[in-house]
């Protein structure tokens, strides 16, 4: 019995605040005439009025949106980009308060860009140092080796995870020091503040799930090696 309830814990804990945030977008996704204009008109908005019309607005896959600052583009998906909905917009807002973050230079932003970028890396070295655990164990014939190469696996595939963490104050600076204080001004009524704020913290927690997600592989590499 202690086993399920550990399983469902750590089911909520990973996949909860991903199935939160879905509930909520589609929540506050219907078309509102009311509001200025698409997702996608108030990001080009934004960005102009903040100085930043070299940024480009782009559609990209469904539940993809995201900025790129290496490529300067706010990229929203489909129903984002093209819908007039709350979620549209406050998903719009906070992807641009990403760029307003990458255009005043803020340090967390640029350290995240430097640390993924190296997590990437020693990920994929921390998986081919698990695959190798058993090969190496048995060639050498030395468990030492083996015992140091998933030590090495298991540190390299945590980076993944202490970059989503590293992420999260980003999320919310972007959220609710940038998208709301935006919002606010008038681009949405005020009876509809408390429903962009929900939006806006499961656009922040979106990158949760990704940490659990990465701490649900860590897992899963070291059943397999217990096998």
């Amino acid at each position: 019995m202690i086993y399920i309830i550990i399983l469902v814990v750590v089911v909520a804990l990973i996949f909860g605040p991903q199935w939160w945030a879905r509930f909520t977008f589609r929540r506050y996704h219907k078309k509102l005439d009311r509001l200025q204009g698409t997702g996608g008109e108030l990001a080009r908005h934004l960005l102009d009025r903040f100085g930043m019309s070299e940024v480009k607005v782009e559609k990209t896959d469904p539940n993809a949106d995201h900025y790129d600052p290496s490529s300067r583009v706010v990229r929203l998906s489909p129903e984002n980009f093209d819908n007039k909905s709350l979620t549209a917009v406050a998903v719009a807002a906070h992807e641009v308060g990403h760029a307003i973050q990458h255009h005043r230079k803020e340090p967390l932003l640029a350290w995240r860009g430097r640390l993924a970028v190296f997590a990437n890396l020693v990920q994929k070295l921390g998986a081919a140092a698990m695959v190798g655990i058993p090969i190496v164990t048995a060639i050498s014939r030395a468990p030492s080796l083996g015992i140091a190469l998933f030590i090495i696996g298991i540190g390299t595939m945590l980076m993944a995870t202490i970059v989503h963490l590293i992420t999260l104050p980003v999320e919310f600076d972007a959220s609710f020091n940038k998208a709301l204080p935006i919002l606010e001004e008038g681009y949405v009524e005020a009876e509809d503040i408390p429903k962009v704020r929900r939006i806006l913290r499961a656009a922040a927690l979106t990158y949760l799930a990704g940490s659990m997600a990465s701490l649900l592989n860590l897992w899963r590499w070291i059943a397999i090696l217990r096998r």
